[in-house]
Order: C-alpha cells, then sequence, then structure tokens
C-alpha cells in the first residue's frame, strides 16, 4: 500500500474543539506518518485534495451490542446470531465508528473475524457473556420457571452467565478472560430489560464487586458494570470498577466519588429514546415501558451532574435492538452538550475507556489512521455525523478507505 496524502482542508483538534487550517496528513501504511502546518513532500503518494471538507477521526462507541437479539426472539443460534452482526459491523462502519467496546454479547471470534478481513467493521473490544446475581437484570427467567442456569445449556452470545458468591463470581471472570473477553461486563443493578428485579435494586454484595474488580485487575483489565441507581454507582466505585454503563440516576455525591476515583461514565441515550418510540411494537411489556420513561427522563440530567462533578464522560449508545439508530447519540447529547463536547466524548475520552489513547481518536503522528471526511463542519452542524452516513465522502480505518467518493 502506498502513501497517501491529504490536503486542502480543515483538521478537527478533537483535545482543542476547534477546526486548523493549513494543515496536511500524510499517512503510511495503517498509520499517521506526519502532520504539518506546511506542504509536505511525498512525491510518491496519492495525493487526494478534500475542496475544504473537514478531516476528523473516527468515531467509537463504547457501549454496543452487535449480537442483541429482537425483544421476544427465542432462537440462539450461532450462525443466526453472526451472519446478523457481520451486517451490523459493516453498517456502523460506514456510520463512521472506526471503533467499538462491545458491552455483552460479541466474543473473541467476533473479533478476530474483523481482525482477519472476514467481516467489515470497527475495531471491536469484546466483554463476552456479562455476569449477573441470580434475579440481576443478566437472569432472564421468568418468576414462574424454576430451571437452574447453566453454563452447558443455552448459554447463546449476548446471554449473561448467572454467579453467586465469591467463588463463583471469580470463576466466571477467569472464564471470560480465558474466553478471550477484553475486559468483564458485570450488572450492579436492575434495568430497564430486567425480567424481575427493579431498577433501583443494588445487586452483588461488595465482597463479590471487589472479587471482580480483583480478578481483573490481575489479569491487566478492568471492569464495566450496569449501573443505574447513584447508591449503586457509589459501590461499584468504591470497589474499584472502571466505568459505570447508563448511570442516569447519578447525584452529586455519585458523580464526586466518581471524578475523585477517575471512574469513566458512558451514558446511552439513544436506547431509551428509541424504546419509548418503538417499544411496545418490539414486544417491550408495560411495566419495562414505564421503566424506559424512568430513566429516559433522567438521562440529560445525568449529563449535567457529570459535567459539574468533572467525570470523565465517554459515548455510548447500546443500539443492540435498533442499530442503525446508532448515531442519533450525537443529536441527543446535543439537547445539554456542545458539539465540541460531544465530539471529545466519541474521540479523546473514549479512546482513553478503550485504552488506546494517543493511538485512536486523535490525528496526530504515530495514531493509526482512522479518519473520516466530512461534508462540512461537525462543530457547527452535529447532524453531518447523524444518519447511515450520507454526509461522510471518505471512510478510511487503519489506512485503508472502506468508503472514498472524493
Amino acid at each position: 500500500m502506498g502513501d497517501i496524502l491529504f490536503k486542502n482542508m480543515a483538521l478537527l483538534d478533537t483535545e482543542a474543539g476547534e477546526l486548523l487550517s493549513g494543515r496536511q496528513v500524510l499517512v503510511r501504511e495503517k498509520t499517521i506518518a506526519e502532520v504539518s502546518e506546511g506542504a509536505i513532500e511525498a512525491p510518491s503518494a496519492e495525493v487526494f485534495d478534500l475542496g475544504g471538507r473537514t478531516l476528523m477521526p473516527g468515531v467509537i462507541d463504547c457501549h454496543n451490542h452487535v449480537v442483541s437479539k429482537p425483544v421476544g426472539n427465542p432462537y440462539t443460534l450461532g450462525s443466526w446470531d453472526t451472519a446478523r452482526a457481520a451486517e451490523r459491523l459493516r453498517r456502523a462502519l460506514m456510520r463512521g465508528f472506526t471503533t467499538m467496546r462491545d458491552a455483552g454479547g460479541a466474543d473473541l471470534g467476533h473479533k478476530m473475524a474483523v481482525e482477519e478481513g472476514l467481516f467489515i467493521g470497527p475495531r471491536l473490544f469484546v466483554s463476552g457473556h456479562p455476569i449477573s446475581q441470580t434475579g440481576g437484570h443478566g437472569d432472564k427467567r421468568s418468576q414462574a420457571d424454576l430451571s437452574e442456569p447453566c453454563m452447558c445449556v443455552g448459554l447463546g452470545p449476548g446471554t449473561a452467565r448467572v454467579a453467586d458468591g465469591v467463588d463463583e463470581v471469580r470463576h466466571a471472570a477467569r472464564d471470560e478472560i480465558r474466553l478471550g473477553a477484553d475486559q468483564i461486563k458485570v450488572h450492579a443493578s436492575g434495568g430497564v430489560g430486567s425480567t424481575v428485579s427493579s431498577i433501583d435494586q443494588l445487586q452483588y454484595s461488595m465482597d463479590e464487586l471487589k472479587a471482580l474488580v480483583d480478578e481483573a485487575t490481575r489479569s491487566h483489565t478492568y471492569i464495566l458494570t450496569h449501573t443505574y441507581p447513584a447508591e449503586a454507582i457509589k459501590r461499584c466505585v468504591e470497589a474499584g470498577v472502571r466505568t459505570i454503563e447508563h448511570g442516569n440516576l447519578i447525584d452529586e455525591e455519585a458523580g464526586a466519588m466518581m471524578a475523585k476515583a477517575g471512574t469513566y461514565l458512558v451514558p446511552t441515550l439513544t436506547i431509551y429514546h428509541e424504546t419509548m418510540e418503538h417499544g411496545p411494537e418490539r414486544g417491550f411489556s408495560p411495566d419495562k415501558m414505564q421503566k424506559c420513561a424512568y430513566v429516559m427522563e433522567a438521562g440529560s440530567r445525568s449529563l449535567e451532574i457529570a459535567k459539574r462533578a468533572g467525570v470523565k464522560v465517554a459515548f455510548g449508545t447500546d443500539v443492540g435492538s435498533c442499530p442503525d439508530a446508532q448515531s442519533r447519540e450525537f443529536q441527543i447529547r446535543a439537547e445539554v452538550q456542545s458539539a465540541a463536547e460531544i465530539l471529545h466524548s466519541a474521540t479523546v475520552v473514549s479512546a482513553e475507556v478503550v485504552r488506546m489513547e494517543g493511538k485512536i481518536g486523535v490525528i496526530q503522528p504515530d495514531a493509526y489512521a482512522d479518519m473520516l471526511v466530512v461534508d462540512g463542519d461537525p462543530l457547527e452542524d452535529l447532524s453531518l455525523l447523524a444518519g447511515q452516513g450520507e454526509h461522510l465522502s471518505a471512510i478510511m480505518k487503519e489506512g485503508t478507505f472502506y468508503k472514498n467518493e472524493l
């Protein structure tokens, strides 16, 4: 692969939140070789004149579910899940998401399929099977189901594994790490889709949470927790959890604890709006719709609390059941945050969450050449990143064009 030179553009500095003029960018193989205020001497490079368009880093979704099934679907066919995942990954990349952290469902095989080029999609960080207590958010048995959960039966893609007590949660975490999980997902409270638990239920004891964190830390990885109530957030921070997913019911005290500990918040606002609009037709029961309305109302407020507290806020969507709504997150967050804050969240902060700061989410020497060419200024018009990539003239991941209409 020869060198590629981009010129005549506005370069989006996602750290500073501003557009820089007069820059040129040279790509060599998978990475950015040079960023210059003046002309770059590269006589053998293929040159792309962007005609004043914006060149920005690819965006990062830190909470997605690429093998999530439709509500009420009884099938756990791995081949069917995998076929659906392949198309979801391709479409996510075509929306400009060059990296995604799957928060439960995708496994090492999905990640390897992308890395080997068998699937076209974002770079993946996978969580495997989430870990849930009996009766927790991940326990999908009804109150009439007297069966015992078993790892040997029915644990299909996207399904949580039930573990209780310090010994069992240690075993579950160790096994998910053995299976190739990049990070460990734990359910620490009830949720909208919980079968038998309420939103405000505090799930897992402190001893269990600390054991999970210990297992992850000793394997050089970390815990992310599905968490809604402020009290659950505080317990997770005390236990050493690294990222809080959702976090809609955060309060000022929980925000202060997160900021002091350096705990990240990954809000996922799109899924609530989509569920309120389409939930009944997708099989959501009235009680789940009521829970969704409750947490959606608190969603924007959670961003305001986190901002005042100084919490680092990453970018997530949770759009497993409605994957094509992924880019709606930009516009929903714009009700509270500035475009610069949102783009910083979806690049720089999210790169920190997946532990690739300086390598993705930025356009600088030695970073991966994950870049988007946008037909306009996203700092002025975030809708340019909405939809299905209609306003992206080019999408590059690791130096390879996956879309090029220049």
